[in-house]
């Protein structure tokens, strides 16, 4: 790697489609070197904390982001460094003990609820790009990936959404949404959207 990587940011509420968004940009750059780095990764450890407490844990207020260890770890793959990402262990609310070794890569997807939130992260994305979607769909969705990907009923994903997850969106993630340079309606599923992000993309990669 020679040159300084491109680093584009996709935000947006929980189940909004921003992984879809991420897969749609990996698809059309295909042929190119590409990594995507998910916040959900970066939660603090809590292995300090008994697991009745960690149960306690908001995953959604800026505060339960290890953001220094973030940023820390994309500057170095800006870098050209390589790095150990942590894993994030949902069933027991704490940092697992694996890690992700990771080659730096010529373009970089940054991906999570609050990426847009800290100005430290902001400031070193080309691409910031907020992925608007319908709460009812979000909710949906979120249902049906923490019944199968993180051992959840669907009454606690309810009560979360309700509690939790809902008005944390409307203090802490909506408000990001001034700071995207792309608003895309509908995540992945939005083809115009996504050409027009692609042809974006290309221009600052050949410039």
């Amino acid at each position: 790697m020679s040159k300084r990587p491109i680093v584009i940011g996709v935000s947006g509420a929980s189940g909004s489609g921003k992984s879809s968004v991420s897969k749609r940009i990996l698809e059309i750059f295909s042929e190119m070197s590409i990594l995507v780095l998910q916040q959900d990764f970066y939660y603090k450890d809590q292995t300090h904390l008994p697991f009745e407490e960690r149960l306690k844990t908001n995953y959604d207020h800026p505060l339960a982001f290890d953001n220094n260890l973030f940023i820390e770890h994309l500057e170095k793959l800006m870098k050209g460094e390589t790095i150990d990402k942590p894993v994030y262990d949902f069933a027991n609310h704490t940092r697992s003990t694996e890690t992700i070794h990771q080659e730096p890569r010529d373009v970089i997807i940054v991906e999570g609820i609050l990426i847009l939130d800290d100005k430290r992260v902001r400031d070193l994305l080309d691409i910031k790009i907020y992925v608007d979607t319908d709460s009812d769909i979000c909710l949906a969705r979120r249902i049906l990936r923490d019944i199968n990907e993180r051992g959840r009923t669907v009454d606690s994903v309810i009560n979360q959404y309700v509690e939790v997850v809902k008005p944390m969106f409307h203090q802490f993630v909506e408000p990001t949404k001034r700071y995207a340079d792309i608003i895309i309606p509908e995540g992945g599923y939005n083809q115009v959207a996504i050409d027009l992000l692609a042809t974006k993309v290309r221009s600052i990669l050949e410039n």
